[in-house]
């Protein structure tokens, strides 16, 4: 499976290096140099979930005191549109653990500035944009998986799950609560990775019976998860650490991961092109892949791209087995078209936007 991995991984570092950049900005010659500061202010761009950020920028904020960092979080897909809309006019410094596919759109249009940050050789070449200086660098991979809450599915004598053909299941109508691929890097990963495994079309055969099951498609990937331990659904098709964290905190949730294996992707961050380069946005994207911060990573996620697998509690045997042989080329070229087959077919059960 690791050899899987990597050549799918290779997949992905292809298309990154098929891209060329055309022009330059006045960052580039810094971006190389990292000409860094331990005071001043930027604005982070992140997918990551709320208390996350918050236990790790306490560690941040111990080390640069002097720097602000102002957050907008956002769910990936929300993240990634708007920094395709401003991508001529940009207002973040740093993208800071957003989906690397995303990563590969935007670096695609030129939206993101090349830097090694220090430390860049302890992430595996896998891992990272394959330029000479990496335009992105990932931290960790975050994988589908299905969260029942026991209780409610016992009341309402609903079958055992193992995989995703279970799901079809019609006992399951009205239990099920996904996300939106369109808004959630997790529904896309999900949906890219039924449409790989069976094929586009028998994977979109599956997706309109599973249609029939669903309650409501949320925005955020780890909506469903919460909603799950709540008891508002009984089924949520979320990710690992989502369920995972809910069960720790209490929830009677059990987590599964599909016989079939994982749809996953790489939490990554990046540097954005901008006319001059905040001198703090080199010191953050540093401290974004020390020793400090992929101990925390670790905690949350089994899977970090030191090649040092983490023993977050929850996950059976080598949690890379799991993961499917993803074909990130694929599933970034068939993007958009993906995209909008799923809303023309599914969108009328979104949750609305909110105002």
């Amino acid at each position: 499976m690791k050899k899987k991995l990597v050549s799918a991984l290779l997949m992905m570092t292809m298309l990154v290096s098929a891209v060329v950049f055309t022009g330059c900005s006045g960052g580039d010659e810094n971006a190389e140099s990292g000409d860094k500061a331990t005071e001043g202010e930027i604005t982070v761009y992140t997918a990551l979930e709320d208390e996350q950020v918050s236990t790790y920028l306490e560690d941040f904020n111990e080390q640069y005191p002097d720097i602000t960092v102002n957050i907008v979080r956002e769910s990936t897909g929300i993240i990634t549109a708007r920094l395709l809309a401003e991508k001529d006019n940009p207002q973040a410094d740093v993208v800071w653990g957003t989906a690397a596919s995303s990563m590969m759109v935007l670096d695609d249009q030129g939206g993101l500035e090349p830097y090694a940050p220090e430390g860049v050789d302890r992430i595996l070449p896998e891992f990272k944009s394959d330029k000479e200086v990496p335009t992105w660098v990932g931290i960790d991979a975050w994988e589908t998986a299905i969260v029942v809450n026991t209780e409610e599915a016992e009341k309402l004598g609903l079958p055992e799950i193992t995989s995703y053909q279970d799901l079809l299941d019609p006992a399951f109508e009205g239990h099920i609560v996904m996300s939106n691929p369109n808004s959630s890097g997790t529904g896309f990963l999900t949906v890219s990775a039924i449409l790989q495994l069976m094929g586009e079309d028998e994977g979109w055969n599956y997706l309109d019976e599973l249609d029939k099951n669903i309650a409501m498609y949320t925005h955020s990937g780890s909506k469903p998860a919460k909603m799950a331990a709540s008891g508002e659904c009984a089924v949520g098709i979320s990710f690992g650490y989502a369920g995972l964290s809910q069960q720790e905190d209490g929830a009677p949730v059990e987590v599964i991961f599909p016989e079939e294996g994982s749809g996953w992707d790489l939490e990554a961050n990046a540097l954005i092109k901008k006319d001059e380069i905040n001198p703090a946005a080199y010191t953050f994207l540093d401290w974004a892949i020390s020793d400090s911060a992929m101990a925390m990573y670790k905690e949350n996620y089994p899977i970090i791209t030191t090649n040092d697998v983490g023993e977050y509690e929850g996950y059976e045997g080598n949690p890379l087995d799991q993961l499917i042989e993803n074909d990130f080329s694929w599933a970034a070229s068939n993007r958009e078209n993906i995209l909008n087959t799923w809303m023309e077919k599914y969108d009328a059960k979104s949750e609305p936007e909110e105002e």
